[in-house]
């Protein structure tokens, strides 16, 4: 399929911009915050929601700051815990702050957003442990926050993804909470090596290039035989069975979905109720651009209400 007009319209404008204003060479901590800034002001007017509490707890090396949004309503409410993207290396709280506050409302349940730690600083495992960390204490205080610990699920974009998949082979693995759903929104679930067909095709000219997926895979993994735990990439391991259902998004035009897509299969494969919807004409990020794309509020829509049946049965 050829791409969606919104896209096609996003991709020459950016192109004529980064024609006319190369990028400069910043420092880390700029360019992390020029990311947020774009992800703010590409997501659009934050929704209201009944109440957020920002929340710190002890995490296996450091404090990891939640942020807890709540409908309105009387609950005990589900909680989706919601992981942010960014490649491990960029992505905050606050950067995501307008994705959690739509979820929160049109599901409707209550959200932690976790701020886990960020490569290069802190490489894998830093990012999964903190996730996981944050799920255990998500299950064990829920009541305190007026949620549901019977009804949790996981889920994020890009790299978040990537982590939620991960937080469920955790759990799993660590006899950790049960958890009812995963949302795996164009999540990265094996290193760039040797690659699938969709890291050539759409190598560039697409948004997320593979030169970029690569770099930020490196940030992230510090030795090589990281690559390959199924911890880093979820595609890798061996067992897939007994994992919680789950809703995979991902983007024709865009250089993970081959592995996403793979990912949906082994998971079927080994008795998972699985959920799979390619959005075509679409790129990576696409699902937070709510200003840019109409298909985002689309993904908005079949994520809040998939995650609104998981949640009642």
């Amino acid at each position: 399929m050829t791409l969606d007009p919104q896209v096609a319209t996003y991709l020459r404008d950016m192109a004529i911009i980064d024609a006319a204003e190369p990028a400069p060479d910043l420092p880390l901590a700029q360019q992390r915050l020029q990311s947020q800034q774009r992800d703010i002001e590409q997501a659009g007017e934050p929704e209201a929601v009944a109440k957020i509490t920002d929340h710190t707890i002890v995490g296996p090396a450091s404090a990891i700051p939640l942020r807890i949004y709540t409908p309105e309503g009387s609950g005990p409410f589900p909680v989706l815990l919601y992981f942010h993207p960014g490649g491990w290396v960029f992505g905050s709280i606050e950067a995501s702050d307008p994705v959690c506050r739509a979820i929160a409302r049109h599901t409707p349940c209550i959200v932690v957003s976790v701020g886990y730690r960020l490569a290069p600083e802190h490489k894998f495992p830093a990012a999964p442990e903190d996730c996981y960390a944050a799920t255990q204490w998500v299950a064990d205080h829920a009541h305190e926050f007026n949620g549901d610990p019977q009804r949790i699920a996981v889920g994020g974009d890009s790299a978040g993804g990537n982590l939620a998949a991960v937080v469920t082979l955790m759990a799993r693995d660590q006899h950790g909470p049960e958890l009812c759903f995963q949302v795996i929104i164009y999540g990265e679930t094996d290193y760039y090596e040797p690659g699938t067909p969709s890291y050539t095709t759409y190598a560039a000219g697409y948004g997320l290039t593979k030169a970029e997926m690569s770099w930020l895979w490196d940030q992230y993994i510090d030795r090589k035989e990281h690559a390959t735990h199924p911890y880093a990439s979820p595609l890798r391991a061996t067992d897939l069975s007994k994992l919680p259902p789950v809703l995979i998004i991902t983007a024709e035009y865009d250089t993970v979905r081959d592995e996403a897509e793979l990912y949906a299969q082994r998971l079927q494969e080994a008795g998972v109720p699985v959920q799979l919807t390619r959005y075509q004409g679409m790129i990576h990020s696409f699902f937070r651009m709510f200003t840019i794309f109409d298909r985002s509020k689309v993904a908005l829509k079949e994520i809040t209400s998939a995650l609104a049946a998981a949640f009642a049965t």
